[in-house]
């Protein structure tokens, strides 16, 4: 009865808990500074999962593998994280992000070709450049469009997938509970450095704030880090991957319904053109061991099945 429930009901609630998270950064941002936000996230996730770590008596990292699953968090947390935050800031909207990093398993794809010898396909590179016309036009026809918010767009999709890439490099067996708790608390306190070089840690609105944290760190950081694994775990890796396919538009959607961000003609088609260069790209190129090594645990294991890391 449990694996029955879970196969109907699980895929479902992951994929709205996961566009959630973009809807509640930009209620976030809209009530602070992103960088304090960030680290109000970091510091009280953190907190929560290492806690876990602890209760489940994860093995935690040490020595030289410790080093590099630091470089890893900061690469997949901080910097994502910092850059797409900053974007919501700016206005870029929930599907535009959402939609750029879906785009994380074709530039791991790229990467991987180089750092860890895979092959990347013709239609592989195919996904990619139709993926790209696909974030072009939705950010086009967005009201708010600007060049900075494109850029960091961009610099948190790299964050994210070459941190995806270098774990999976360096350390590739950590314990997805302890290396996703660590991953979190090394960000905590850069992100603490930027907000007191910022100096801006007014609160506009405390509700609205509260309401965004606890939503990103109970539901984003926790509750999705739980049932991504629980799926992992007892359903094909590929089958959860596809998942992700969904999440730009079920995004968009969210975002209309509960922020009123605009979903017009040329957005849509532009998801649309985007989740058919995802596709495309998931298909073919690595090999089934190469598969393996690439599939991180944790937060980083929805990155590489096809997508980021509870947000």
């Amino acid at each position: 009865m449990r694996n029955r429930l879970l196969e109907t009901i699980a895929p479902t609630a992951f994929v709205v808990m996961w566009s959630s998270a973009f809807i509640a950064g930009i209620i976030g941002v809209g009530a602070a500074p992103p960088m304090l936000v960030l680290f109000a996230r970091f510091a009280l996730a953190g907190a929560v999962l290492t806690l876990y770590a602890v209760a489940v008596r994860a093995k935690w990292p040490c020595g030289r593998e410790l080093v590099h699953v630091l470089i890893a968090g900061l690469l997949m947390q901080m910097v994502q994280f910092g850059a797409f935050y900053t974007a919501m800031a700016d206005h870029v909207s929930a599907a535009v992000i959402s939609l750029v990093q879906g785009l994380n398993p074709v530039v791991i794809a790229l990467f991987a070709g180089s750092v860890l010898g895979e092959t990347v396909t013709r239609r592989q590179w195919a996904g990619f450049g139709i993926g790209g016309v696909g974030v072009g036009l939705a950010v086009v026809d967005q009201s708010h469009f600007s060049a900075i918010g494109v850029a960091l767009c961009v610099a948190g999709l790299l964050g994210l997938s070459l941190g995806t890439v270098y774990q999976k490099r360096f350390v590739p067996h950590v314990d997805s509970r302890a290396n996703t708790a660590v991953h979190v608390l090394v960000s905590a306190p850069v992100a603490g450095i930027f907000v007191l070089a910022g100096g801006d840690t007014h609160i506009g609105d405390p509700i609205r704030f509260t309401g965004s944290l606890i939503w990103m760190v109970a539901i984003n950081a926790v509750a999705c880090f739980l049932l991504l694994n629980a799926m992992l775990n007892r359903f094909d890796a590929t089958r959860v991957g596809r998942l992700f396919f969904a999440t730009p538009a079920v995004t968009a959607v969210l975002a209309w319904l509960l922020i009123a961000q605009p979903l017009r003609p040329l957005t849509i088609a532009g998801l649309g053109v985007g989740v058919l260069g995802m596709v495309l790209a998931s298909r073919g190129g690595a090999t089934a061991s190469a598969r393996r090594r690439l599939r991180p645990g944790g937060e980083p294991a929805a990155t590489a099945v096809a997508h980021p890391v509870p947000r």
